[in-house]
């Protein structure tokens, strides 16, 4: 991939609004539990880092996606993973379906005050019974004159405590049965008489991203607040699958590094029977490999973005890429905060936030399974019933 002057500011304004704007006050947001979304958001909208890809008529800067990649990549420079989480969430997981198939009326009322960083988004697919199988939500949306009425609940939420609006998948055609032609994208506002969230989800890590689970008891929502057509949920939910696999694995990339460099430093400083860590040739050659590690991620994340950019289906390339990035993650920080020693077990060091953190990028967009599932099945793979 070829980086341009333009790619390159990009690159340095989100790396500057990372240091200014995140990192000065990561400590005191995890210790809190919480970081305030709306004036976070505000300052990102200011800076147009939550429309790079979006059409200028709403507020964005029309880039491709190459850009958006290039800024998850240094979001992953900040010192607490909840922060970037909900900013990727806001630009690649509860927009992109909304920018593509909404109605004018709603891109205005939604898409336009959350790409100024007005408004925070958040996502509803997952629910207790089905986070990577989607096609088993039980949430209901019942028709009623010209509105929906809708019941049931969502879970592991991001930003589900501050989130303005809510892009829910939700059941829409009992008649249609069980799968995926039943469903739809339904815009919720949180302020809706019916919606209750009864509290943040206390996790291993992203501390200070508020993640909810969300009840509905009868909400009613006007049907114009549907994403495209009805039956149609499923096939856009999975398309914005695809760029939220992208945004994890490119902000991975960032994180990692930032662990790498880290453990540099630390290992090169800290002596241990007279001389630093980082002396051992166990120690530097083994950081050689996961810089390897690395740098082959950060191209298939490249080629990935390079391909969707292109016009080609990254349906494989996606799912490799978010796939490599969750098990890299495992390995590389559980090495370096080895070398951290009793240190790297103390919750005050960034290798342990790191983690921490890191934890959920084999979980969250579809688990590590799912995405062996979906290349196996793209490769022919899939032993035959």
């Amino acid at each position: 991939m070829r980086f341009t002057e333009q790619h390159e500011m990009l690159r340095d304004t989100t790396r500057r609004f990372v240091e200014t704007e995140i990192n000065p006050f990561c400590d005191g947001w995890e210790d809190e539990g919480i970081f305030p979304a709306h004036a976070v958001m505000k300052k990102a909208g200011d800076l147009g880092l939550l429309g790079i890809t979006k059409p200028e008529a709403y507020g964005g800067s029309a880039l491709d996606y190459s850009y958006a990649m290039v800024s998850a990549e240094a979001l992953g420079y900040a010192r607490a993973g909840g922060v970037p989480l909900a900013m990727g969430v806001q630009t690649d997981m509860c927009t992109p379906a909304l920018t593509r198939y909404g109605s004018e009326a709603l891109k205005q009322e939604f898409l336009v005050p959350s790409i100024a960083g007005d408004l925070v988004g958040a996502i509803a697919v997952s629910e207790p019974h089905a986070g990577s199988d989607v096609s088993r939500i039980r949430t209901t949306a019942r028709k009623d004159g010209d509105d929906y009425v809708i019941n049931g609940g969502k879970l592991w939420t991001t930003s589900g405590i501050q989130a303005d609006w809510l892009c829910a998948l939700v059941n829409t055609d009992a008649s249609a049965g069980a799968g995926h032609a039943n469903k739809s994208l339904i815009i919720i506002p949180t302020s809706t008489r019916g919606v209750e969230r009864p509290g943040k989800l206390q996790k291993m890590g992203l501390r200070c991203s508020d993640t909810a689970q969300i009840h509905f008891e009868d909400v009613r929502v006007p049907q114009r607040h549907r994403i495209g057509e009805e039956g149609f949920g499923f096939r856009y939910q999975m398309e914005q699958f695809q760029e939220e696999r992208l945004w994890v694995a490119a902000n991975m990339v960032g994180t990692l590094q930032l662990a790498l460099d880290e453990t540099v430093a630390y290992t090169r400083e800290r002596k241990v029977f007279g001389r630093s860590v980082l002396d051992n040739q166990v120690v530097h050659f083994r950081l050689a490999e996961l810089s390897t590690e690395l740098e082959a991620l950060r191209a298939l994340v490249y080629q990935a973005t390079e391909d969707y950019v292109g016009g080609q289906d990254v349906t494989r390339g996606a799912s490799m890429a978010k796939l490599k990035a969750g098990r890299l993650a495992r390995e590389l920080t559980d090495a370096c905060l080895q070398y951290w020693g009793g240190m790297g077990f103390v919750e005050e060091t960034i290798i342990n936030r790191l983690y921490r953190d890191i934890r959920a990028a084999s979980i969250g967009g579809g688990a590590d399974e799912v995405m062996l599932q979906i290349i196996c099945k793209l490769d022919g793979t899939l032993p035959k019933s």
